[in-house]
């Protein structure tokens, strides 16, 4: 079965497959904004429940029985395709994209933008709120993805590894300490994520020539195995 669109989609693309059997739509805007208006047929996920919330590794992947809860919930099949988008350039959207490839769902894709570029451009809006049917999913995670703190100190000083910071300078330089301890992992280089987003292109991502280049002044090249971490 082919993907239904692309990975990185653009509202229009999207609002041509509203209605599709296989499309699945999943906002992670905040409740109060879900509320009062988000795209028509999103269900909406508690994006807190995308962690295991759990000191001092507080941003790491819930068990499995957790995630197969989370995920049933908002009635996920493996069939469908799942379109995600919040409210703040896609910080959260893109956890749920890393956590469905964890646990091997094929299809998915980000909304450009999310809900800024959706809402901006006049794109069509519901209020009423989706009442999925759980659909009994059960996860299994695998390693694809994602790498442990071992893995990582093996790999410090490699020219064919890259290691990127994607928090604020000042957490990098470890004048802002939002951790047990300041400063950053030996030799990652600092891209804040936000520095991503293009703010006069509706919270899109910026071009992809410019994030290339992005990359590639920090040395982070396609020939390089990536490893991105943040707080």
């Amino acid at each position: 079965m082919k993907p239904l669109l692309p990975l990185i989609v653009e509202p229009a693309e999207l609002e041509q497959c509203l209605g599709h059997v296989r499309l699945f739509v999943v906002d992670l805007c905040p409740m109060e904004i879900y509320e009062d208006v988000h795209v028509p047929g999103a269900v909406h996920l508690d994006r807190t429940l995308l962690t295991a919330n759990q000191k001092p590794e507080e941003g790491a992947l819930p068990d499995e029985k957790q995630l197969s809860e989370v995920l049933s919930e908002i009635g996920l099949a493996p069939a469908q395709h799942v379109v995600a988008y919040d409210d703040e350039g896609g910080g959260w959207a893109s956890r749920l994209l890393w956590t469905l490839d964890v646990i091997r769902h094929p299809y998915y894709s980000l909304l450009n933008g999310g809900i800024c570029s959706w809402l901006t451009e006049g794109y069509p809006t519901s209020e009423q709120a989706a009442h999925p049917t759980a659909s009994g999913c059960s996860v299994t995670c695998s390693s694809r993805g994602r790498v442990d703190m071992e893995y990582v100190m093996q790999q410090l000083g490699k020219p064919s590894v890259a290691i990127i910071d994607a928090r604020s300078a000042a957490e990098f330089s470890g004048q802002d300490k939002r951790a047990q301890r300041a400063g950053h992992i030996p030799g990652a280089v600092n891209l804040n994520w936000v520095t991503t987003i293009d703010h006069g292109r509706k919270m899109r991502l910026k071009e992809q020539a410019e994030l290339r280049t992005m990359l590639s002044d920090l040395g982070v090249t396609p020939d390089k195995e990536i490893i991105v971490y943040c707080q």
